[in-house]
């Protein structure tokens, strides 16, 4: 049974992609800090470490005590907005300590690495869907955090053997369809999440950033990617390590996109609430359309989405909100 270290495992994709590698056999290992995991989402089956990663003498210890195969690197900042307002923050949480993360599991052993990356790291697309060539000129501190981190791993592949994959996605979204683990942010800045809370009274409306670009109905397009299907490509992608598929940058979606106006009709057809609306100004640097070209993951993992459909998306989420209105306890 191989051992895989998650960090930032009480984290909202996190904990989804530990419930996947015990159903695929893996021993999966949790590393959170807390800072923004919930401790309840974790199983108490699956030995958790309350800690940083740029702790080195904790993380060569859990490697060296568990023999971790591998690691499924989640744990960072991931607020534009807050990135935006301390940059140096981000550099710190994420860039810095991933670099104090990455030698400590270096220096214990420790290989193999997938990476939570973003597809904030390509800034403005020139093209949509946007290809894994394209040009990544991150727009916000996180984007550029995560960035700098990917631009690290082929000299530390060329220096010590590192072997990475690293995932770019897009909108992920959803939850287990019984309701019993999903998405719990504070504050919490996601579409779907927030949709819910207004149809469930916890706000009174649902805002709409720009109603004037130049799609369909005049609102953003994002591609939404269940959490499920996301956790899926991770799992895929160390198999892929492990089978000598070599490293790697990988979209992660479903090449196709839904705009802020559908995503909320979707909801009211679901939850059979009203779900009120205030149409605002647009906000500086939303592009008006962000859809992965997943073709590269397609054929080299052969991965598909199984549960990333709108409905199926909201039908989740919808069950988990439903029972957890105020989210995690702890």
């Amino acid at each position: 049974m191989r051992t895989i270290l998650v960090s930032g495992g009480a984290g909202y994709i996190g904990s989804h992609t530990v419930r996947l590698l015990l159903e695929e056999g893996y021993r999966p290992v949790i590393l959170d800090s807390l800072v923004t995991g919930h401790l309840s989402s974790a199983l108490p089956e699956v030995p958790f470490f309350k800690g940083d990663i740029a702790d080195g003498l904790l993380v060569r210890n859990i490697v060296q005590d568990l023999g971790i195969d591998a690691v499924i690197h989640f744990a960072a900042r991931s607020l534009v907005g807050e990135s935006m307002q301390k940059p140096d923050l981000y550099f710190h949480e994420n860039t810095a300590k991933t670099n104090l993360f990455i030698s400590a599991l270096l220096s214990a052993g420790v290989k193999r690495v997938i990476f939570s990356s973003t597809a904030a790291a390509y800034g403005i697309p020139e093209q949509v869907p946007i290809p894994e060539a394209a040009a990544t000129i991150p727009v916000n501190p996180y984007g550029a955090s995560k960035r700098m981190i990917e631009q690290s791993f082929p000299w530390l592949e060329k220096a010590y053997g590192l072997e990475w994959i690293s995932l770019r996605y897009f909108n992920a979204a959803g939850a287990l369809f019984d309701g019993s683990l999903g998405e719990h942010h504070t504050p919490e800045t996601h579409l779907i999440p927030l949709i819910l809370r207004t149809a469930l009274g916890r706000q009174e409306q649902i805002s709409i950033f720009g109603t004037d670009y130049p799609t369909p109905d005049g609102t953003c397009i994002r591609d939404y990617i269940h959490v499920l299907d996301l956790a899926k490509a991770h799992i895929l992608a160390l198999a892929a390590l492990e089978k000598g598929v070599g490293s790697g940058v990988f979209n992660v979606g479903t090449g196709s996109g839904h705009s802020v106006r559908e995503v909320i009709e979707t909801s009211r057809k679901i939850t059979g609430r009203n779900i009120p609306v205030l149409e605002c100004p647009r906000r500086p640097g939303d592009p008006a359309q962000l859809v992965a070209e997943a073709d590269k993951i397609r054929t080299t993992f052969n991965w598909s989405p199984g549960y990333s459909s709108l409905d199926q998306i909201i039908e989740s989420a919808w069950a988990w909100h439903r029972k957890n209105p105020d989210g995690f306890p702890h």
